[in-house]
């Protein structure tokens, strides 16, 4: 199997798509659990495309772990894959309908 714990993918589909992740643990012949550069989830191997890189990690592997690993490797990751507070938000602009109906009031 091309896919086993510790190897380096590329994510080819979804939000994450272009990031690098490690396989944590294989769920099945078609799912595995990654981590990384991208948000920590199951994943069809089908969005995935291994490299020839292998983290030396323990399966289900924390994601301070994962991140020690691919520091070492010389990979960046993100601190934090958290969502921004409501205030760092960007705020909806006015639209024309609105603008209008709070004139009529």
């Amino acid at each position: 199997m091309v896919f086993s714990i510790g190897r380096v993918c590329v994510k080819l589909a979804g939000r994450d798509a272009g990031k690098k992740c490690v396989v944590v643990d294989i769920i099945d012949e078609r799912t595995v659990l990654i981590d990384g550069q991208t948000r920590r989830k199951n994943c069809n191997v089908l969005h995935l495309d291994p490299t020839k890189l292998v983290l030396d990690i323990d399966k289900a592997a924390s994601s301070e772990v994962i991140a020690a690993a691919f520091e070492k490797e010389g990979l960046i990751v993100s601190a934090s894959t958290n969502s921004k507070k409501p205030s760092d938000r960007p705020k909806k602009s006015k639209t024309v309908k609105n603008i209008a109906k709070s004139e009529k009031k």
